[in-house]
């Protein structure tokens, strides 16, 4: 029997869940009800866990019959905020809410794998975690604190993403994600009356001219061989038409794949506030916050992955990196404490357009689901057989 055919018996439960998850999102470390329903999904498999209480995960265990290495798999619980504009029937009952990053798939697959290593165990214990906040907030952090990593010797996690067609797997050992940034700037001018600039110091104009000035750090100042975003993602100015505005206010992010690179965009950033603030007699404050590291997978366990990954979807599934994403990813924090790798795993349905994450169309070919059960169940399979050969 194929590995996804073994996951043909439970899919209806596993899509049941999904569309659970979807449609009550939770934002960061509110997940309340999303963690009650894996709870209740545990016991029904009759799985051991731990709940940190809201704002905490959810932390199983499943113990094989015969003694082995620990091994660890991931799933994100958090949805972001936004409306939903899918249409679907199972679409987000709370407003201003959505799953819209494919979470809700993670845990259903990781629910589907659990079913699966509960009915016939490796020899070793599989640790589960599922944990809040990865869109903002950094939730892994919570559960390193909590004792996730305790004892395991890898980590495992993936992403839906519809780039890749469902029965297409992206394995690949270094450098995966960039490494992420927020930047606010505060521009403080001298407000007066729209018929007489000349007695001010207008934060419009003022901010205009940074804004000009920030884009030429990418496009004249960085290696084009080094990947880097500077994106300014909100403006807030002005309270009438006839208002010169006294203040303004930008938030962006940096995007980086080199850690030179990283320091001299955040110095390019200090730099063309203070020169442009001292040109307009304008004070400029910068406020830099650094971001998720990047995710770099070890290359023992993208060679474990890969394997695990080839036996759900063969050689014509995998799928080469061309370039790291210039997305963040918080697994990226429990790989700076164990080795493990992190994969993209296929959701478009032949025939879709590709619709990016973080949209409010966003939506996955819940096919994808048979394989990621597939592929988590056979991952902690193929760890546990490479760990437990070690003397």
């Amino acid at each position: 029997m194929s590995m996804v055919a073994q996951v043909e018996p439970i899919f209806p439960r596993m899509v049941e869940l999904r569309r659970i998850f979807h449609q009550y999102p939770e934002l960061a470390f509110e997940e309340k009800r999303t963690a009650a329903v894996i709870m209740k999904e545990l016991q029904r498999l009759n799985i051991a866990f731990e709940y940190g209480g809201v704002g905490g995960g959810v932390l199983a265990q499943i113990t094989g019959k015969e003694e082995g290495p620990t091994v660890a798999l991931r799933a994100d619980m958090d949805a972001l905020p936004g409306d939903e504009m899918t249409g679907l029937p199972f679409a987000s009952l709370n407003k201003g809410k959505m799953h819209a990053c494919g979470h809700d798939g993670h845990m259903a697959m990781l629910l589907g794998a659990a079913a699966l290593l509960k009915e016939n165990p490796p020899p070793g214990k599989v640790r589960l975690i599922f944990q809040p906040a990865e869109e903002r907030g950094a939730g892994a952090k919570v559960m390193i604190k909590a004792g996730a990593l305790k004892g395991v010797k890898a980590i495992f996690g993936g992403h839906v993403m519809r780039q890749f067609k469902v029965g297409e797997f992206m394995v690949a050992h270094g450098l995966i994600t960039a490494h992420s940034d927020k930047f606010t700037i505060r521009v403080q001018g001298r407000g007066g009356h729209g018929a007489r600039p000349h007695e001010a110091v207008d934060a419009i104009v003022v901010t205009g001219l940074l804004i000009m000035a920030i884009q030429t750090l990418i496009s004249r100042e960085i290696n084009p061989f080094h990947p880097s975003v500077v994106t300014i993602g909100q403006v807030q100015a002005g309270s009438a038409p006839n208002v010169i505005a006294e203040g303004a206010l930008l938030r962006g992010t940096i995007r980086t794949t080199d850690p030179a690179v990283r320091n001299h965009i955040i110095h390019g950033l200090k730099r063309m506030a203070k020169a442009t603030g001292e040109l307009h007699n304008a004070m400029i404050d910068i406020e830099i916050t650094e971001g998720y590291p990047p995710v770099i997978n070890t290359e023992r366990e993208a060679e474990i992955a890969r394997r695990a990954a080839l036996k759900v979807v063969g050689e014509k599934g995998l799928i080469p990196i061309e370039y790291p994403s210039m997305g963040s990813e918080d697994f990226s924090f429990y790989l700076r404490e164990a080795p493990g790798c992190y994969v993209r795993i296929g959701a478009c349905r032949e025939g879709w357009e590709n619709i990016p994450l973080h949209s409010p169309t966003f939506d996955f070919d819940e096919e994808a689901l048979k394989m990621g059960a597939a592929f988590f169940d056979q991952v902690a399979r193929e760890a546990i057989a490479e760990y437990g050969k070690e003397p």
